[in-house]
């Protein structure tokens, strides 16, 4: 059993593990969920991202974990905490990606203001960021529902592409 880290009213947050390799590929290997990513991850690539996971659960104590339903125990997405780069320095980020037939429910709202007060009452953050591309006005609704503003954005290059995004953040209130 992996080791749950948060709960909602209808969600679960969990560590990931292999089991969750299929329904994982019901969102990486989705064109139109992963349209912000430049397409479709391949199973390689999914594979490397599971185990990228568990490697941050091992290194830091989190990372992106399993949303699961708790309604019938699915899982329909992922969401969580990272380190990532943004320009010259590393930021803690919520990020959140779930399956199509999941979305318009707020369950990637409700996960990802879990997962920002995980990192203000468990690991002490002052600043939390979400890095978006400017074109998935979907998950710029989600950070700003998640009490996040707006504060920079930057060209990063991925798969080949040069993709703007910009950087939400939300601060801890004291």
């Amino acid at each position: 059993m992996s080791k749950i880290i948060l709960e909602t009213e209808r969600l679960i947050l969990r560590e990931m593990n292999n089991n969750d390799f299929e329904a994982l590929c019901k969102i990486l290997l989705d064109e139109e969920t992963m349209y912000a990513y430049q397409g479709a991850f391949t199973i390689e690539e999914t594979h490397n991202w599971l185990n990228s996971q568990l490697e941050r659960y091992k290194n830091y104590g989190y990372g992106l974990w399993a949303v699961v339903l708790k309604e019938n125990n699915e899982m329909i997405g992922q969401c969580g905490l990272s380190i990532q780069t943004w320009k010259d320095s590393k930021v803690l980020e919520v990020g959140y990606l779930f399956q199509r037939n999941y979305w318009h429910h707020g369950y990637a709202t409700e996960a990802a203001i879990a997962s920002k007060e995980y990192a203000f009452n468990v690991l002490n953050a002052n600043e939390v960021s979400s890095i978006i591309r400017t074109t998935n006005t979907q998950s710029i609704n989600v950070a700003l529902r998640n009490g996040m503003k707006k504060v920079d954005d930057w060209v990063k290059h991925y798969r080949g592409v040069d993709m703007p995004h910009y950087r939400f953040v939300v601060r801890k209130e004291n």
